[in-house]
């Protein structure tokens, strides 16, 4: 991973036109060639960046991060604080409990529980800042995200809500429609997903088992 603390304006062109005026900020270019842009607030989320696959071309004062769309993130060095590198290695990834473990295994088996015609394209569908659980295509071939969860809160789809947007740039799966899964989910995570159009799926994970509840049970 490579950090660089510089002050610098920020040019996006491609779709969408942005610009960031001169400042302070950090750029991290991660070894899967994803290209950020940080300012020193708003938590996780970059001001701009740029998704793999994309090409990184330094000069003298400009650098251009250009992805296969043609889009283009460009970055023009004023001064440069602090430019360092870090070997990482390899990441073992998020370890997921054994229910939501398990949980993925039977939904990647029973696409069909998010609506009839959807089937599977892959599990851990790696993103630049990681994994969604599932990738699918419904019924008229339209990317679906799945993000699973044992109990469903607003950390989880404030999750896939960034999954999302790095999704959505990508023109090979864009429109992606996000779905929302859990065993249990909470009124405020109804809430805010719904506000974000991402769908929610309450999923009985004995029933996903072959497992039937008895009627009449101890306790």
């Amino acid at each position: 991973m490579r950090l660089v603390i510089a002050k610098c304006s920020v040019d996006y062109v491609g779709r969408l036109s942005a610009h960031l005026p001169t400042a302070v900020r950090l750029v991290m270019v991660k070894a899967d060639g994803s290209v950020s842009i940080h300012a020193d607030d708003r938590a996780y989320k970059p001001l701009n960046w740029m998704s793999p696959p994309c090409k990184l071309q330094e000069a003298p004062g400009v650098w251009k991060v250009v992805n296969k769309a043609g889009e283009e993130l460009r970055i023009t060095l004023e001064e440069v604080f602090q430019d360092t590198s870090y070997e990482l290695g390899v990441d073992p990834g998020l370890v997921k409990d054994g229910v939501e473990a398990h949980l993925q295994e039977l939904l990647a088996a029973h696409p069909e529980t998010f609506g009839a015609g959807h089937t599977l394209v892959r599990r851990e569908f790696m993103t630049a800042i990681g994994p969604v659980d599932l990738l699918l295509k419904d019924a008229k071939g339209g990317s679906v995200a799945v993000e699973i969860k044992r109990r469903g809160e607003i950390d989880g789809v404030e999750q896939l809500t960034r999954y999302l947007e790095l999704m959505n740039r990508d023109p090979l799966l864009s429109p992606v429609q996000g779905v929302f899964a859990a065993q249990e989910i909470k009124p405020q995570a109804r809430v805010l997903a719904g506000d974000r159009g991402i769908r929610c799926v309450v999923v009985d994970y004995d029933k996903l088992r072959g497992m039937k509840k008895d009627e009449l049970t101890l306790f």
